[in-house]
């Protein structure tokens, strides 16, 4: 009988992968989409601004990470992307457990990796272009990529401060 519950845990895990890949794959669409819009519409262009004071749309090609740190390092952050999405693959249990938050921490992290790599290989660059501030004072701009991953990080959190009861056998 364990060789049989193995082999049913075994496929509600392929099958839940399977599940959080076709939905990450449309949030990669998403964000590339967009970002194809913002290299086609904002390329030379200053900038849109969409609510005076807070909100622009403006085009920066960050050949580093968050905030901008470790600028021309395209290659070393592609090999750690690769790795870090390897490695979360290998152990997503453990990392992420099971339910619907992890579903969606899971599928939101990988889109975001995926979203950012597809962008260090190809272009040589991220892609950003959400640009808030508060009139002179800008947040780093970012992109739906980063958008997804920043999500994913307070997912995990929210799923370590309260964490799921085990359940009675």
């Amino acid at each position: 009988m364990a060789a049989w519950s193995r082999i049913a845990r075994a496929f509600r895990s392929c099958r839940t992968l399977v599940f959080v890949s076709g939905v990450s794959v449309n949030l990669l669409l998403l964000d590339q989409l967009a970002k194809f819009w913002a290299l086609k519409s904002l390329d030379g262009s200053r900038g849109v601004e969409v609510v005076p004071g807070f909100f622009d749309l403006c085009l920066v090609r960050n050949r580093g990470c968050a905030w901008g740190l470790f600028q021309g390092n395209v290659i070393p952050l592609a090999v750690f992307a690769v790795l870090a999405l390897a490695v979360l693959v290998w152990k997503r249990k453990s990392v992420f457990g099971e339910g619907r938050l992890a579903f969606w921490t899971e599928t939101l992290l990988y889109a975001g990796i995926v979203g950012n790599l597809v962008d260090r290989l190809f272009l040589g660059c991220v892609i950003d272009f959400l640009d808030f501030h508060w009139h002179a004072h800008h947040f780093p701009v970012f992109n739906l990529a980063d958008v997804y991953i920043s999500t994913a990080a307070g997912l995990l959190v929210i799923a370590a401060l309260f964490p799921k009861p085990a359940k009675r056998r």
